[in-house]
């Protein structure tokens, strides 16, 4: 397993889908499609994925 970061390449928005999917050796389209499907329920996506954001860093 590789370390949480947001890579460089494969990013859509942030990087923050393409960094977990390497993390836990998943496709990226698959937690992409997960993220959005869960955004069709009630919680707090937007905010995780804000959060994720600004505490993942770059990978270079």
């Amino acid at each position: 397993m590789t370390t949480l970061t947001r890579p460089q390449s494969q990013k859509m928005i942030a990087g923050v889908c393409a960094g977990l999917a390497a993390r836990y050796g998943w496709k990226t389209s698959k937690v992409r499609l997960l993220f959005v499907l869960s955004c069709l329920l009630p919680g707090p996506q937007f905010v995780a994925y804000i959060v994720l954001w600004a505490l993942m860093p770059k990978r270079y």
